[in-house]
C-alpha cells in the first residue's frame, strides 16, 4: 500500500476518534479549561502514556532512517520564544476550542467556527514563517 494512502487512512481514523471522544466539541473543551469536565484530560493522559511507550519502542527497535543512521530522538532547547508560542497556542485553544488536530476534525464535521480557526492557523503559520526568515532565534 502506498504510504500516502496509509497516512490518509490513519488521519481519517484519528479524526473520527477525536470526534467520537468529544475532542472537537467546543463545550467539552471549555468545560475542561474551566475545570468542570475532566473527560478530555483523561483522553490526553492516555494519549501521553501511549505516546511515551511508543517513543521508547521506536528508540529501541526502530530501523535506520533513510540516511542509514539509527533513529535519534533529541530534546529541543527551551527558548523564550517557545514559551511565548506556547502561551499563544494555549490562549488560542481556550478561545477557539481547537488545537491543530481537533480543528481538522471540526472542519470534517462541518462546524463553521472550525473553518475560521483553520484559516487563523494558516495565517499564523505564514506570519511565523515570515518572522523566522528575519529572526533566526525563533
Amino acid at each position: 500500500m502506498d504510504k500516502k494512502i496509509g497516512f490518509l487512512l490513519f488521519g481519517i481514523f484519528f479524526g473520527f476518534t477525536l470526534s467520537r471522544v468529544g475532542a472537537s466539541d467546543y463545550d467539552l473543551i471549555v468545560g475542561m479549561f474551566l475545570g468542570q469536565d475532566y473527560t478530555l484530560v483523561g483522553v490526553m493522559g492516555v494519549a501521553i502514556i501511549v505516546g511515551a511507550i511508543g517513543m521508547q519502542v521506536l528508540k529501541k527497535f526502530a530501523q535506520p532512517v533513510k540516511s542509514g543512521e539509527a533513529l535519534k530522538i533529541s530534546h529541543k532547547e527551551l527558548k523564550k520564544w517557545s514559551l511565548i508560542g506556547a502561551a499563544i497556542f494555549g490562549l488560542g485553544w481556550g478561545i477557539t476550542g481547537a488545537c491543530p488536530g481537533t480543528v481538522l476534525a471540526q472542519v470534517g464535521e462541518g462546524k463553521i467556527f472550525g473553518f475560521f480557526t483553520f484559516a487563523g492557523m494558516i495565517c499564523g503559520t505564514y506570519i511565523y514563517a515570515l518572522l523566522k526568515e528575519k529572526h533566526e532565534e525563533l
